[in-house]
């Protein structure tokens, strides 16, 4: 199984769960209406990766910055940086005939995930930023999230259980967009302007 890692020890996710449209700007830029109920879907462990791939076959690719939170004991015990790779151009076929999203969201590589570290209680002043090749094309935080974290994870457990070493990841800011082989992602997540992580990727 893949891992990621806190405090260099190894985790073992069975899953990622991801809520989508949390965010009212990139609802915006995607032209995507405003759920009445959250959006939510699943990553397996197949697609959990330490390493930022272009996936195979494909012209194209999106990458979504998230904050991203280790669930232990159906609590939030530690963050990190995520990416959501997205096949936009699969996602929308989808949309538009009310299929899954699965064969855009869940292929193997597609949830990267820094380093995580153990976090306070205090979550609301959390940000994320993402630059790539030195230019910043994301930057998000708590305070914008259409649902907080800690209602996300009350709606998901009225349906579903989180196993310890479980990953939540909290949506996108705006700024999504296609990538490239060989570019250089610098993910880092914030706490009162303080670099809680920074991760560094090149696209292989």
């Amino acid at each position: 199984m893949n891992n990621i890692l806190i405090d260099d020890k190894a985790i073992y996710p069975s899953k990622v769960v991801c809520i989508g449209r949390n965010y009212v700007d990139h609802i915006k830029e995607l032209n995507n209406e405003t759920p009445d109920n959250m959006v939510f879907f699943n990553k397996p462990n197949s697609s959990i990766s330490q390493e930022l791939r272009f996936p195979k076959g494909f012209s194209s690719c999106h990458y979504e910055a998230e904050i991203s939170f280790l669930i232990e004991e159906n609590s939030i015990s530690a963050v990190g940086f995520g990416l959501d790779l997205t096949l936009r151009e699969v996602q929308s076929k989808l949309k538009q005939k009310g299929l899954p999203w699965e064969r855009a969201k869940a292929f193997d590589g597609s949830a990267v995930f820094s380093h995580f570290v153990p976090l306070n209680k205090v979550i609301e002043d959390l940000q994320v930023e993402l630059y790539i090749n030195g230019e910043l094309k994301q930057k998000g935080g708590v305070d914008l999230m259409i649902n907080k974290p800690a209602d996300i994870i009350k709606e998901i457990r009225t349906f579903m259980s989180f196993e310890d070493g479980d990953i939540l990841m909290t949506g996108t800011p705006s700024g999504v967009g296609e990538f490239k082989q060989g570019d250089i992602f610098l993910g880092k997540i914030l706490q009162k302007n303080e670099v809680l992580v920074e991760t560094r990727f090149q696209v292989i």
